[in-house]
């Protein structure tokens, strides 16, 4: 079993609407908490007592080097990572521009494995003081079933995974369990401000919440991996 209560842990995207329950979940669980997001102002808005509020641009080169400090800074280690920071597009391949790929690349692979390049040190070390490290990353549905109208989400999606599910093998040998979790569709706010395209009609998706609840479980039942099977059953935003 993992023990959340004071473990520190940085959350990307904590300004999202996962990124926000997984900010509340965990500060009631009694974790330290370093919390980032473009906007200070809407970090400020979360209002989570103790965290430390890094606003941060993670598609800046630095932004990970310097939010792994701040963890160590405010916490004086770091033991977990949340990624639930992320951009969408919509469309067909073929009309998708070159700026769209270039954006979707950036945001949703190179930025997390920047950071969990930079954090992955840290990670260890957490290990050998007898911590139970752990990365989260958000690959989702897609990632396991590219979809028509979302073929270049989809496909940075399948990359995230497949760079985390190779993370998950390498950094084992230090002690540190690298998780990807592939949801089904989620009613946040993402799909509604894509970077490029118009949002298609959608099923309602599941409760953010009860997404959140069921991932920070995996993380303090020690589980290893989240396909979108682990989800079904999770109730709607609708129910």
């Amino acid at each position: 079993m993992t023990d959340l209560a004071g473990a520190s842990v940085l959350v990307l995207g904590a300004t999202g609407g996962l990124g926000r329950e997984f900010a509340r979940q965990l500060a009631a669980d009694g974790a330290l908490l370093t919390l980032t997001g473009r906007s200070m102002l809407a970090l400020d808005d979360l209002d989570i007592a103790g965290a430390a509020l890094i606003p941060a641009d993670l598609d800046d080169p630095g932004a990970a080097r310097n939010l792994v400090a701040a963890a160590h800074t405010a916490h004086g280690r770091l033991d977990g990572i949340i990624n639930a920071a992320g951009v969408v597009a919509f469309g067909a391949l073929a009309d998708t521009t070159d700026e769209t790929f270039e954006t979707l690349w950036r945001i949703n692979v190179m930025a997390p494995l920047r950071v969990l390049r930079a954090a992955a040190p840290s990670l260890a070390e957490s290990a050998t003081a007898g911590g139970s490290p752990f990365v989260v990353s958000l690959s989702g549905v897609v990632s396991e079933t590219p979809t028509a109208g979302i073929g270049a989400y989809s496909a940075v999606k399948a990359a995230v995974a497949a760079a985390h599910q190779v993370a998950a093998r390498e950094l084992r040998r230090s002690g540190i369990r690298v998780i990807d979790a592939r949801p089904g569709h989620t009613e946040t706010e993402l799909s509604h401000h894509p970077v490029a395209g118009e949002r298609p009609t959608f099923p309602v998706g599941y409760e953010p919440a009860a997404v959140v609840t069921r991932i920070l479980d995996a993380v303090r039942n020690d589980e290893k991996d989240l396909p979108s099977s682990a989800f079904q059953g999770l109730p709607t935003a609708a129910s």
